[in-house]
């Protein structure tokens, strides 16, 4: 049994493999080679390392590797990797080919004692429609990486979290899912935050990780943008300012999905940002999208509220729970569309009750009723045939 350079036993996963060793692939390699374990990889192109033994095709990388991690690219066409406009181009998925074969091959020279393990970044919905069903004799796990370009042997032992993701996404059941995470408890320092989920969740959970980031530097470069442009602002004690409010903006505030922005300052805010924006010329106006995709979000909750009937009682007409303020309200901009599709607000106490759509929450409340309630806030007190908006089942 070989022995990390912590000195902890490894117990599984002794050999590894690395299907492709670009920028991504081979700094891991070789970090976890670096770790005690035997590692082996393959790529297309001709590749030399002192960590790595190099084989020559697939077919013999896979025939005695405990793990094989697929780090083939997923490209976009050239010109769509941001280092010039795009803007103005026709939008496009990733690019699978080479993904799908290298998936392929594995399959066929793999066995169910294997692991296979994909970090390549990949589109939300992507892996359960093009990519598993090329996989039927080896389970594929996804296990994309946090990593910036640089630093990736050094994000991949010190990561800020480990996303697994399964075909069901249940950790219970899922025993390579239960073997990765005692193999990534040896890699990496400190014993990392672990996350388990379906396919999907952890698709959405990487893309939308760099995408925050993506919106944060956008919204703080506007914010330099408003300071050249009116004078008499240090755009850096602006920021940094509120990079210390950590009850709201630096937290886990507002990160559950549900009734959108709402309140006295929100919504009238964004659309006073967007006449700045145009009155000092930026050109460019990130609040357009902010309150169009608020106003789609509404109108899609407020369609799948009349799935269930057409007369609609809602709860509460407040821009949040325990407060009679209606301010931006959210509630109100849902009732807005739900009168524009043809429902018919009512009173729900003055009705039977046939079922009550509430927000993406779990605890389930039982009872007798007959109309459609609309819960925001689970102010209604008793309900059976309870549907949580958003809510995968």
């Amino acid at each position: 049994m070989l022995e990390s350079f912590f000195g902890r036993p490894i117990i599984y996963g002794e050999k590894i493999g690395f299907i492709g060793l670009g920028k991504l692939g081979m700094p891991c390699a070789e970090a976890i080679r670096k770790k005690g374990f035997h590692v082996a990889g393959y790529d297309i192109e001709e590749k030399r390392s002192d960590l790595v033994e190099m084989r020559d095709s697939i077919e013999d990388l896979c025939r005695d590797r405990d793990i094989v991690f697929v780090a083939t690219p997923t490209p976009h066409e050239e010109g769509y990797d941001g280092r010039e406009p795009t803007s103005h181009k026709q939008v496009k998925d990733f690019n699978y080919d080479s993904l799908k074969k290298v998936l392929a091959k594995c399959n066929r020279h793999m066995g169910v004692t294997q692991s296979l393990v994909l970090i390549s970044t990949v589109l939300p919905g992507t892996i359960r429609r093009e990519l598993a069903p090329l996989c039927t004799n080896v389970k594929l796990l996804y296990n994309p990486y946090l990593i910036a370009m640089g630093t990736v042997a050094d994000d991949m032992i010190k990561p800020e979290m480990i996303m697994i993701g399964t075909k069901k996404g249940v950790y219970e059941t899922a025993h390579k899912a239960q073997q990765l995470e005692a193999f990534y408890n040896q890699v990496c320092e400190d014993y990392p935050r672990m996350e388990f989920g379906t396919w999907e969740e952890i698709e959405a959970m990487k893309i939308f990780y760099n995408t925050f980031i993506s919106n944060k530097i956008a919204l703080v470069n506007m914010i330099q943008d408003v300071s050249h442009k009116l004078g008499h602002m240090d755009v850096d004690k602006v920021t940094q300012s509120l990079a210390k409010c950590t009850q709201r903006i630096v937290s886990p505030a507002y990160m559950k999905a549900g009734m959108g922005d709402g309140g006295a300052c929100h919504p009238r805010d964004n659309i006073a940002l967007r006449w700045l924006a145009k009155e000092l010329d930026l050109g460019y106006d990130m609040f357009e999208s902010i309150m169009t995709a608020r106003e789609k979000q509404a109108e899609a909750m407020a369609k799948s509220i009349l799935t269930h009937g057409k007369n609609v009682f809602f709860t509460s007409d407040s821009y949040k729970p325990g407060v009679d303020l209606v301010d931006g309200s959210y509630s109100l901009l849902v009732q807005y569309y739900v009168k524009k599709h043809g429902g018919q607000l009512v009173n729900g106490f003055d009705n039977p009750v046939e079922v009550v759509v509430r927000v993406h929450e779990t605890d389930e409340i039982t009872a007798d009723d007959k109309t459609i309630i609309f819960d925001p806030w689970r102010t209604y007190p008793k309900a059976e045939n309870v549907v949580y908006y958003g809510k995968y089942t």
